[in-house]
Order: C-alpha cells, then structure tokens, then sequence
C-alpha cells in the first residue's frame, strides 16, 4: 500500500476518507437468504418481475363497479347482481343496467371498468342509485401498473429496506442472493482496562470501548468476534493481529494508535503488514492508524471513548458501506441556531456533542450537551446531534448558525 501522509501531518477528514476509499476494494462472494432473514443484507443481483404487478384488475377501493357506458349527465341507478370479494372474485356475468359489489384488492370483471366508492351511492332494496357528474373508469388497479413483467424490481447493491422486503414478497421471490457479511474482529488494548465483572486494581478501568463497538456494529451485513482486552504487550497484539487476519475481513482496535512507549500498533503493523499512519484534523479522534495485513484491512482507532465513537461513525462506517458494496451515503447536515456559547480553536474540525430541537419545520435550534472531553461519555449520552465545527471557525457565540449532523432522523 502506497504512503498516502507523511506521519507529521494533519489530514484532513474529507482528504482521509478519499484515500481510505481509493485502497479498499469491495467484499467478493455471495451467500443464498430467504427472504425473512434478508432484511439489511445487500444484493448480489438484480432482481426481476416474474410477472406483473398487479397481475389482474382490481378495485382500489370498497365501493361498486359498473360499466362506464350506463354513465348518464343526471343522478341513475343500477341493479345490483353480486359482489367480488378479494379472494374470491364474482363469477356471473355482468350485464348493462347492472352493477356488482366490490372490495379493495378484488378482481374487477372483465366486463365492468369503472368502480365508484361506497360512500357517494345510496342503496334502495336492490338497486344502487349514482349520484350526477360520475367519472368513469377511476379507482381501478391496472395489470402491471406498479411493475411490468421482466421489469427490475431491484438492482444489485440495494440494501434491502422494509419496503424492499415487501417489494420481493408480492412478487413471490422466497430465496435470493446477497453479499456475504463482512468478518469483522475488534478488541481493545491497554493494561488499565479491566472487563466488565472483574475486580479492579489501583489504576484500572472498565473496557466501554468493546460494548461500544459491539453496539456500533450490529448489523445483518456484519459478522462480529469480539477478541477481548490485549494488554500493552506487542509480542501479544502482534501474535493476535496475525491470527485473526487470516480469518477476517477488517480488524478494529482501540488504543494504541498515539504515540505513547506503549502503543505498539503502528510498529507492528510496519512489521507485519502495510500501514498509513496519519494524524487527522479532527476533534475528538486525532490519532488513527488505517492499513493492511496480508487481505485484511486494519483500522486503529484511539482509545479515548469520544474518540472511539467520532471515528467510528466518521470514518470507520463509511469505509464499511464501500466494502459492502454499497454507495458511500453522505450524512444528513442542517442549519440550526446555536443557543449556547461553544469554545474552540482553529486548526482541527470538531464534532461537539449536541441537543437538537426543531422549533417548527425547518427551523432549529441546539445548545451544546455538556463538557466536550474525549472521556466523557455522559454528555454524548445525552447528545441527539454533532455540532460540526470547521477547521478554521473559532469560538461560536449565542444565536450564530451552526452546521448539525441529526444521530436519526427522530429529534
């Protein structure tokens, strides 16, 4: 892998992504789902129509079908000979002068083209009485309307939504093809992290950063093995590197990627692998090791959990969409009124942690979420949002806009 920076400099994030993007390939092979585990999962290959939908004319409402030709300028009636169920269609023939019964979804006889709803008639014994200016052939479901036979229904590289499953499902597809899931492997490095039901020492911590992560990546396109704490040993970081490379598509690490005595990530990947290390000009998130070790792609993350969060979902996540073979998305950015004074200085982008509220559509409002340390976890629990700060933007004060990133679409 060539050098894409030197190791002094501050990369920026959009320069970092662009050359993280031009080393990754996407992930080859494909696995046969059926449809009620496919949700989430990508295409392999493009789905057709076996035939059209609707594959019959059908009423798009309750109501009564009739023949457009019975239609007259003033108010008229028409016997009523039967009804059409969905699933069960009226089997008679209908004649001039005659109208039949119908539901959403049934079959509307050949014989009939139009369908008015039930609520603008009046039932008198057995006839039905229209009301005046009656449009003709409306509230009909046409064959193949929605899709024509042999039409894509979807293309390969979809990652397949609610919709996309319900799609699939009125076309009889049970069984399709799909991107493998990417093997991924995580772990954490550092002698002060302790796991969760173990006693702590003097000096020692609990490991978030591995639930962290296993939160960040839930997801049916993910096949996760959580490798555990190593400790601040490279004869063990390297022997755990060189196994799980040869069984996983992406290793993530937290920890080890600065430039302390005892963060060994870079060195043993320049041993064992091909690494680009960078600094990036972001905040929080400035140290991370991007690289390979034989196929396998590495991404060291810093062990800050802020950090680990920001570059994750900055850097780590888009990286997945490609391997995936999915469009890289762009995140959703709004204009919004800061409500609080937010500090920072110029030379890094910063992703402070926010509160968003929409004050009525289209406008917003958001205050910072509390102290803005790499460590603190409690206010990006509280946070709804990202406050993106750019490089060079200073101190922001009360009522100045700011660019806002939403964590979900929900505020």
């Amino acid at each position: 892998m060539r050098d894409i920076c030197s190791h002094n400099s501050l990369l920026s994030l959009t320069k970092a992504l662009e050359k993280i993007q031009q080393s990754l390939p996407i992930i080859s092979g494909e696995e046969s789902i059926i449809l009620p585990h496919a949700l989430g999962r990508v295409l392999s290959q493009d789905c057709f129509a076996p035939f059209d939908l609707p594959s019959f004319p059908n009423s798009a409402m309750d109501g009564y079908a009739f023949h457009s030709d019975d239609i007259t300028e003033a108010a008229f009636s028409l016997k009523l000979v039967g009804t059409s169920w969905a699933g069960n269609p009226y089997s008679g023939e209908v004649q001039r002068g005659e109208c039949i019964r119908i539901f959403t979804g049934a079959v509307l006889p050949s014989s009939l083209d139009s369908v008015i709803m039930q609520e603008k008639i009046k039932i008198v014994e057995t006839r039905i009485h229209f009301p005046n200016n009656i449009q003709a052939k409306e509230n009909i479901r046409y064959i193949g309307e929605d899709v024509k036979k042999s039409a894509l229904l979807l293309a390969a590289a979809k990652q397949l939504s609610a919709t996309d499953m319900g799609l699939l499902a009125s076309a009889g597809l049970y069984e399709i093809k799909v991107k493998r899931k990417i093997r991924i492997a995580f772990f954490s490095t550092g002698d002060e992290l302790s796991s969760i039901g173990s006693q702590l020492n003097a000096g020692q911590i609990f490991d978030s950063n591995r639930y962290t992560l296993m939160a960040l990546l839930t997801n049916p396109c993910y096949s996760v093995n959580d490798l555990g704490v190593m400790p601040d040993d490279k004869n063990t970081i390297r022997n755990c590197l060189i196994s799980a490379a040869k069984s996983h598509d992406v290793i993530i690490s937290t920890g080890g990627a600065s430039v302390g005595e005892a963060d060994f990530i870079q060195e043993i990947l320049n041993e064992i692998g091909q690494v680009d290390f960078w600094k990036l000009a972001i905040k929080p998130g400035k140290p991370l090791a991007f690289g390979q070790i034989g196929n396998c792609c590495f991404f060291g993350l810093p062990g800050n959990p802020i950090s680990v969060i920001a570059t994750f979902q900055q850097i780590v996540t888009p990286a997945l969409q490609q391997l995936s073979g999915l469009a890289v998305k762009k995140t959703l950015q709004l204009k919004a009124m800061c409500k609080s004074p937010l500090f920072k200085k110029a030379g890094r982008q910063e992703f402070q942690r926010g509160i968003l509220k929409q004050i009525k559509p289209g406008e917003f409002e958001v205050i910072s979420a509390g102290r803005q340390g790499s460590n603190i976890l409690s206010a990006s629990s509280r946070a709804n949002c990202y406050i993106v700060l750019s490089r060079e933007q200073e101190n922001v004060a009360i009522n100045e806009f700011v660019t806002v990133e939403p964590f979900s679409t929900w505020i």
